[in-house]
């Protein structure tokens, strides 16, 4: 959304508590409570910047609203994400910024607001600046060396954090080089479900007495939404597809072959493509959207080719609104360790991921643990190493074999 003065980036969201929530409800019951002198009446939580970890981010703010359910909680966003935010029953407003603009410019537009409190999402020096410019009272984050200071509250890191660590080039052909099965050294224990970055937030807005306990992701759309998002997109696609199906229902299922960070994290466009052909044939009157920036397109075109048919090449053509509807329309999403795979979760449809460079202890979709998802890796001692390129021979990718994802997008199938 292009912002042409400050007040078109202001928006005011209606309040829509949680389902289940009332003033003495237990999900409402934490401390301190709004009603106390001493909780703030006006609090800014500073948002992060990319998609995947703003869905993460949405249990904190959820645990904060039943915190403080009358206070006026508004995020601070980059403009790209603000259609995320739509009708977000937690929120009461979103204030967003453009590409470009200072800190300096932005903590002019905070201090006109007269926040009391502040949260600090992203470990950033700038969203730290920003509120310390502000000049906004009680500013929560985590504890930096060279920007604590901004800070009046900077907590510690919260127990049982496991950070991201890149592996150097010359460690991956170290491990590489272990004897087979034997355990990666930077690999967190697959029950440590604690580990998750999800903890992460909701240990900053404990300090602010919300409930630290783990919540589903959650994102809002609605009926007409998607409805929209049909006719828009998909109206002369599906009547071509109903006069082929000969009245039989149309499964709709979504394909997610990018993803930002780098190339370590796409699963090979060929494979994607071999699992649309035997989901297909396997299950007779399927077919499969296609999603991704407009940088995806060629990738989408080529799966859609190698596939033979029954692909949609949306890449491009979607508003992240659009994109929300469609994959809430879709039974399964096979897709990458992406923005748009935290979102289908979100969404409430489940999702099938081939992991390699990354960890889905660490940032994998939903609530981790969600028998729904179904989150597939190859024994490559070498992962996660967190590398935007591989420096072998990508083997935790290309070890996960399509007739592994055929089942997993079957059984997603047959649970829908």
């Amino acid at each position: 959304m292009p912002l042409g003065d400050d007040e078109s980036a202001f928006i005011l969201i209606p309040r829509r508590h949680p389902k289940g929530w009332t003033p003495n409800s237990p999900m409402a019951m934490t401390k301190p409570p709004s009603s106390s002198p001493s909780a703030p009446r006006r609090v800014l939580v500073r948002s992060v910047n990319w998609l995947g970890d703003a869905v993460m981010t949405t249990p904190a703010l959820q645990r904060l609203r039943e915190a403080l359910p009358d206070a006026h909680l508004t995020l601070l966003t980059h403009e790209k994400l603000a259609s995320l935010w739509e009708r977000h029953p937690s929120l009461d407003a979103i204030i967003t910024f453009p590409p470009g603009e200072s800190p300096w410019s932005v903590a002019r537009r905070l201090r006109a607001e007269s926040f009391q409190t502040a949260v600090v999402l992203p470990n950033s020096p700038r969203s730290a600046l920003e509120v310390w410019l502000a000049r906004i009272p009680q500013r929560i984050g985590y504890t930096r060396p060279c920007w604590s200071w901004l800070l009046t509250r900077a907590l510690a890191p919260r127990p049982g954090v496991i950070r991201m660590s890149r592996r150097s080039v010359s460690e991956v052909h170290r491990l590489i080089g272990l004897p087979s099965g034997a355990p990666s050294p930077a690999t967190p224990h697959p029950q440590d479900r604690a580990a998750h970055q999800i903890h992460d937030y909701l240990h900053l807005v404990a300090a602010l007495g919300a409930n630290p306990e783990p919540l589903p992701p959650k994102l809002e759309i609605t009926a007409a939404e998607i409805q929209q998002a049909e006719q828009d997109l998909l109206a002369d696609w599906r009547r071509k597809a109903v006069n082929a199906a000969a009245g039989k229902p149309l499964i709709l299922l979504g394909l997610n072959p990018g993803a930002e960070y780098g190339p370590a994290k796409r699963w090979p466009a060929e494979s994607f493509a071999a699992v649309a052909r035997e989901v297909s044939r396997n299950h007779g009157n399927c077919a499969w959207l296609a999603f991704g920036g407009a940088g995806d397109w060629q990738l989408c075109s080529d799966i859609a080719r190698l596939a033979g048919g029954g692909v949609v090449n949306l890449a491009g053509k979607t508003s992240l609104r659009q994109l929300m509807a469609l994959l809430k329309l879709c039974r399964v999403l096979l897709t990458n360790d992406s923005g748009p795979m935290h979102v289908a979760a979100a969404l409430g449809t489940p999702v099938v991921v081939p992991f390699g460079s990354t960890a889905p202890l660490l940032t994998g979709p939903g609530l981790p643990g969600d028998p729904r998802h179904q989150l597939l890796q190859a024994a490559a001692p070498c992962s996660p190493c967190f590398r935007r390129v591989c420096p072998i021979d990508f083997r935790c990718m290309t070890g996960i074999h399509t007739d592994r994802v055929v089942d997993a997008v079957g059984r997603a199938i047959a649970l829908g």
